[in-house]
């Protein structure tokens, strides 16, 4: 009979500190992202991390490309000006201008871009045969672990979702049946902003509790 480890229970102090992390997880654009180097060890904790994320049928849907190429960063960086200069055309009057002043994305200040791909499996998937989608969200688990474990080392990351996910792929030789989940750029930073940065810009406010959460029913 397979003998089964004791299950690992959690203190108080503990479930602090991931609050902790969890509420100072930020979004880290390039004008704060430090040229040093990051140590391969923390980047094989941040890989654990993701392969430790919870996956639709275990299928475990994901792939995972490191660019430390100037070249290959320059060409993905090519397809995020010209997303950028369709997307201000969406905003008008005040937001436009705001929009322009910001700095979104790190591609090439950061010493490591991670491009995160769904891999999807040519037969059926256990708990996607309703919602196909689960697999990509799948990813998206293994995405948010990154973050915090990145975080949790003070190492900053940047998700930059202004990008061509085709063009992307063609830079990056990616298989036909691959789809473009995530496009991090990791780096140690000058600074963690206490509060999330478009809050502090006033881009967006924070939502309250009260405001998102229904009890039971929608009326």
């Amino acid at each position: 009979m397979e003998e089964i480890s004791p299950q690992r229970l959690f203190t108080a102090k503990e479930q602090e500190l991931l609050e902790e992390i969890l509420i100072h997880r930020r979004d880290v654009r390039g004008n704060h992202f430090l040229n040093t180097p990051i140590p391969q060890e923390a980047i094989d904790t941040i890989l654990q991390a993701a392969l430790a994320a919870p996956s639709v049928g275990f299928s475990q849907p994901w792939e995972f490309v490191l660019i430390r190429d100037q070249k290959t960063k320059q060409a993905v960086k090519e397809t995020f000006a010209e997303e950028t200069a369709h997307a201000v055309t969406q905003f008008t009057d005040q937001k436009q201008k705001e929009y322009i002043q910001l700095k979104l994305e790190g591609i090439l200040e950061s010493p490591l871009n991670i491009a995160v791909f769904y891999t999807p499996k040519d037969g059926p998937v256990l708990g996607q045969t309703s919602m196909p989608d689960m697999g990509k969200y799948s990813v998206v688990c293994a995405i948010q672990n990154m973050w915090l474990m990145a975080r949790s080392l003070n190492i900053g990351m940047g998700w930059v979702s202004i990008l061509d996910p085709e063009k992307v792929k063609k830079v990056l030789k990616a298989p036909e049946k691959n789809q473009l989940i995530g496009y991090l750029c990791f780096g140690y930073t000058d600074m963690f902003y206490n509060q999330p940065e478009l809050e502090l810009k006033k881009w967006n406010r924070k939502k309250l509790q009260n405001e998102v959460v229904i009890q039971e029913k929608y009326k």
